[in-house]
């Protein structure tokens, strides 16, 4: 058990906007444009020195006024509005510059998003896979022997089924050991999302204490995403990056459930409270 929160990445007073990272998120659409929204303010609430998004055409109009601060690209589609296999060539010069990719919040299971989880599993660059991206690798199984190093995983029970061909049942009874064995037989970070929510590489497991009921709702997902995709992007090591993430997001879950309760809690509201729970846990350092 390694239960230590992490630090929050330095910041000197000289550093610039390429100091803290590029944090490339892929994903979205058509009818899910929010969920990039979601996934790209909470990366740059959460430190990111710059966020550009990747996501279909028909929808960067909606994804660009959700939020002034990131950047966006346009990739092309297929005729339900969810990126195709060309959007690999395109997006990967970007991929290429990036800190870190997070891939799959709102992005339709499909062919191109697994591919597109396969070619980032090729770069060295630092990757979360999320939503989409866990949904399109389910059908042929979890890939083993990747080049990259730095990958997370933040499944919640459904999508770990998928991969694990386990019933949520038999997942919800063993929570730690199956994370555990996942992360160490893929040689990846595993996040199994829920109450007390495990983070496992393999060798060591952190059980989160933060977080509440209210937070189990649509979008919540996709602003932890969001920041870890930034913690990665700042240069953390990958299963710190997902402890300190996992943290921050129920602490900010935890913020917001003081000043509205639980039942009228949205994934605004957590985007809303992750400077207090920066903030707090600064501070709880010093």
């Amino acid at each position: 058990m390694n239960n230590l929160i992490p630090q929050l990445p330095h910041r000197d007073a000289d550093s610039h906007k390429g100091t803290f990272g590029t944090t490339l998120i892929i994903g979205g659409c058509k009818g899910m444009s929010g969920a990039m929204v979601l996934c790209g303010t909470a990366a740059l609430k959460s430190g990111a020195g710059l966020v550009q998004i990747g996501t279909p055409t028909s929808i960067r109009s909606e994804i660009a006024i959700g939020n002034p601060c990131y950047t966006t690209i346009g990739l092309p589609e297929d005729d339900e509005g969810r990126f195709n296999q060309q959007a690999i060539q395109q997006i990967s010069p970007f991929v290429g510059r990036a800190s870190a990719v997070v891939l799959g919040p709102g992005a339709g299971p499909t062919k191109a998003c697994q591919e597109m989880a396969d070619h980032l599993l090729g770069f060295e660059t630092s990757v979360l896979l999320d939503a989409d991206a866990l949904n399109s690798l389910a059908y042929n199984g979890f890939p083993t022997g990747f080049k990259n190093k730095q990958v997370v995983i933040t499944p919640h029970p459904g999508e770990f089924s998928r991969l694990t061909r386990l019933t949520a049942k038999e997942i919800q009874a063993d929570r730690k050991t199956l994370a555990m064995n996942f992360a160490l037989s893929h040689g990846i970070i595993v996040v199994l999302k829920g109450h007390g929510t495990v983070v496992s590489d393999g060798k060591s497991v952190y059980i989160n204490a933060t977080g509440n009921a209210g937070m189990a709702t649509g979008g919540s997902g996709d602003v932890l995403s969001g920041i870890i995709g930034a913690l990665l992007g700042q240069g953390m090591q990958a299963f710190d990056a997902a402890k300190l993430g996992v943290y921050l997001h129920g602490l900010a879950g935890d913020h917001a459930k003081k000043q509205l309760g639980e039942h009228s809690l949205t994934a605004l509201d957590i985007l809303e409270h992750i400077p207090s729970a920066f903030l707090f846990h600064e501070k709880a350092l010093v």
